[in-house]
């Protein structure tokens, strides 16, 4: 079994040293010290097929125990949350990149982003998953204009991650009320597969 000591390692190393053992070994060991890395290895060993036995230890860090069970699942796979026709290739990915839409007045960006978020469920392509970063991760926290709608839009099966590298850098990791705290492997790898992207 290879150890990965990924302490001290910023996201997404973690999840990108894990994968590339799986694929030399069918068990892995990874020891991270946050909560955040802990998650992102969790999924990654959910989406590669691995069994996950989590280890707290006395100093605050894990050790993740991934062996491989069965066939990873697949990338392509699309929820059609909406029971509505699936973007065709892979699934319907919206990126928001900002908390407010278009260039220009921001207060009258930020109307158009609440329209923009509230518009998504009468859309015949509704989104499979929804992707937060940079500042767009303030509409996920709490007191957003839109977190009634990104609630019910994750109650519908719609996917939402939330970069975790950009809600540290804002300090409003704790305040995140919606959606995966997630890391860049996990949002470049969505964008890669996606059979539509949408960023308003």
């Amino acid at each position: 079994m290879e150890t990965i000591d990924a302490r001290g390692l910023a996201c997404p190393q973690p999840v990108v040293l894990t994968k590339k053992a799986l694929e030399k070994n069918d068990s892995v060991t990874v020891i991270v010290d946050n909560e955040t890395a802990k998650e992102n290895v969790s999924r990654l060993a959910e989406k590669t097929g691995c069994a996950i036995a989590v280890e707290p230890a006395s100093d605050g860090t894990f050790r993740l125990k991934l062996s491989r069970t069965g066939a990873p699942s697949s990338p392509y796979t699309v929820t059609e949350a909406s029971g509505k026709v699936p973007a065709v290739g892979g699934p319907n990915v919206f990126v928001i990149a900002a908390n407010t839409m278009g260039k220009g007045d921001d207060e009258l960006g930020e109307v158009l982003m609440k329209a923009f978020i509230h518009t998504i469920f009468d859309l015949d392509y509704t989104p499979d998953t929804l992707i937060f970063y940079n500042t767009g991760v303030r509409l996920a926290a709490k007191g957003s204009d839109v977190l009634d709608d990104l609630q019910k839009l994750e109650e519908q099966g719609v996917e939402i991650l939330v970069c975790g590298t950009c809600a540290n850098f804002f300090n409003i990791k704790e305040d995140i009320s919606v959606g995966i705290i997630s890391n860049m492997y996990d949002i470049a790898g969505t964008m890669s597969r996606a059979g539509r992207i949408v960023m308003p």
